[in-house]
C-alpha cells in the first residue's frame, strides 16, 4: 500500500520504488541530543528527499521521553533491549559508558534485523559488538553493510581516548566472550563501505584498511531553515541575552566539548569586554562534569555572566535565534571529527572561533572564513576574539564566506543524494 507523508518540508511517497535501509544506532536519547543525533537526522532527511526510507534501530530507554524528533518527523524507530556487558562497575559508570560511547551488547536486535522486510542495505553508526551483529545479519541476508565512523576512531587525541575508557575502570568486560563469534573486530575490515566525515580520518583508515572502500562524506545543514530571523524567539526564551555581546558555545556539556576551558579564560574576557555574555547551549551528558563546571562558575563569581540554556532540539527557533544573536560562536573542543556547529553558525551568518581540531581545520581557512586557536596557547584564543569583537567588518566578511560555502557544499538534500548513490552502487555490486 502506498502512502504519503509530509515531514521537514518534503513530501515523499513510501512505496515499492523506495529503497529501504536499516540504521543501527548505539545510543539514541532525545534528552541528550547532540551533534551526532543532528547529523543522523539530517542524513535521514536528505535520504528521504531522494526516496530512501530509513528504519531506525536503537536501544530502549530506561525512562520514556515526551518528545522524539525522529518519530515526530515520521521515521520508524524500533527500540531493542541492550546492556552494558561489564561486571563490577557502578550504575553511574554504566550511564557514563553509554553516554560517551560504551560497547553495548544486545541479544534481540539480530532477530529484529533478520525479520525486517524489504531491506536493501544495513547502515550501522556503531562498530564493536552491535556493529558485529549488523555485519552478521548483512551477510546472512546477502545485502551490503555500510559503517559510519562518527566520533573519531583513529583520529582521536589520547586525552579523548582515555576519557572514553575511564568508565570501565575496575570492571570486567564479559561481553568480550561474544566479540569473536560476532566478528566485532572485523566490522570495518569486512564492511562494504566505510563513511567518515573528514579526510584525516579517511587517510588513517586507508592505511589500516588498504583494500576497503572509504568515503569522505560531510554532514549537512538544511540551509533554508536557518535563513528566517529567529532572534525574537531567542530573546523571549532567554531575556538575559538582550543588549549583550553574546559569545555562544553549542554542544553537549561534556569534557570533550571542553566548555571548562573557556570558563577559565572568562575572567579575562569579561574584564576586556564587560558587556559580553557567555552562553552554553547543550544538554549535559556527563553529570560530574556538569556539576564541577557550575561550581567553577560560582567560584569565579560569574553566575550573572554565563548562561546555561540546557538542551535545545535541532532546528528549534530558539537555537537558531541564539546563533543569529551571537557576535561569534566558540568551539573549544578537545576533539572534533567534523564540527557541525561550524556549519550551523555559518548558515545563520555568524562567524566561528574554533580550537585546532581535525574537523575545524578541515573547514576553517584562517584569514578567509574564521579563526583557529591552540588550546595550549590561550593567547591565540584571545587574539582571535579581539579581532572578532573589535573588527566587525572582518567578522562579517568571514561569516559571509562561510555562509556561501555552506550553501554550495553542505546542503542536506545534496548530501543525501550522494549517500543514496553510494547505496545504489553497493546494491548493484551485490546483485
Amino acid at each position: 500500500m502506498t502512502r504519503s507523508k509530509e515531514a521537514a518540508g518534503t513530501t515523499w511517497i513510501a512505496g515499492p520504488k523506495n529503497m529501504q535501509v536499516a540504521h543501527l544506532l548505539r545510543k539514541y536519547n532525545p534528552v541528550e541530543w547532540g551533534g551526532t543525533e543532528t547529523a543522523i537526522k539530517r542524513l535521514f532527511d536528505g535520504l528521504r528527499f531522494h526516496q530512501v526510507n530509513s528504519v531506525v534501530y536503537c536501544p530502549k530507554l530506561d525512562v520514556p521521553v515526551e518528545s522524539d524528533p525522529l518519530s515526530d518527523s515520521g521515521y520508524c524507530v524500533k527500540r531493542f533491549k541492550a546492556c552494558v556487558p561489564v561486571w563490577g562497575i557502578s550504575e553511574d559508570q554504566k550511564r557514563q559508558l553509554i553516554s560517551v560511547g560504551g560497547n553495548l551488547l544486545s541479544f534481540d536486535v539480530m532477530g529484529s534485523l533478520l525479520r525486517q522486510s524489504n531491506l536493501s542495505l544495513i547502515h550501522t553508526h556503531t562498530a564493536n559488538r552491535l556493529g558485529g551483529i549488523a555485519l552478521t545479519v548483512a551477510r546472512l541476508r546477502r545485502i551490503p553493510l555500510v559503517v559510519t565512523v562518527h566520533g573519531g576512531y583513529l583520529d582521536l587525541p589520547q586525552a579523548a581516548h582515555d576519557y572514553l575508557l575511564k568508565p570501565l575502570e575496575g570492571g570486567f568486560e564479559w561481553g568480550k566472550l561474544f566479540g569473536l563469534p560476532l566478528r566485532s573486530r572485523k566490522v570495518l575490515e569486512q564492511a562494504d563501505a566505510i563513511i567518515t566525515c573528514n579526510r584525516k580520518e579517511a587517510a588513517l583508515l586507508g592505511k589500516k584498511y588498504p583494500y576497503q572502500r572509504i568515503v569522505v562524506q560531510p554532514h549537512g545543514v538544511p540551509t533554508g531553515v536557518y535563513q528566517p530571523d529567529r532572534r525574537a524567539a531567542a530573546r523571549e526564551a532567554f531575556p538575559q541575552i538582550c543588549g549583550k555581546q553574546v559569545l555562544l558555545i553549542v554542544g553537549r556539556i561534556d569534557p570533550i566539548k571542553n566548555q571548562g576551558w573557556v570558563v577559565e579564560e572568562a575572567p579575562d574576557i569579561f574584564r576586556k569586554y564587560p558587556n559580553a555574555l557567555l552562553v552554553l547551549a547543550g544538554a549535559c551528558t556527563d553529570a560530574a562534569y556538569g556539576v564541577s563546571l557550575q561550581q567553577r562558575i560560582k567560584a569565579l563569581g560569574l553566575e550573572n555572566k554565563i548562561l546555561r540554556t540546557g538542551g535545545i532540539p535541532p532546528n528549534d527557533p530558539r537555537l537558531i535565534g541564539l546563533f543569529q544573536e551571537a557576535e561569534v560562536v566558540l568551539l573549544p573542543s578537545v576533539s572534533e571529527t567534523f564540527g557541525l556547529v561550524i556549519l550551523e553558525a555559518w548558515a545563520t551568518g555568524t562567524t566561528v572561533i574554533a580550537s585546532r581540531t581535525s574537523g575545524a581545520s578541515e573547514m576553517i581557512s584562517e584569514g578567509e572564513n574564521g579563526w583557529l586557536f591552540d588550546l595550549d596557547r590561550p593567547s591565540t584564543f584571545h587574539q582571535a576574539l579581539e579581532q572578532a569583537l573589535l573588527k566587525p567588518e572582518l567578522t562579517m566578511q568571514f561569516a559571509a564566506a562561510g555562509q556561501s560555502l555552506v550553501g554550495a557544499k553542505y546542503d542536506t538534500n545534496v548530501l543525501g543524494g550522494q549517500v543514496k548513490k553510494l547505496y545504489q552502487q553497493l546494491v548493484e555490486e551485490h546483485k
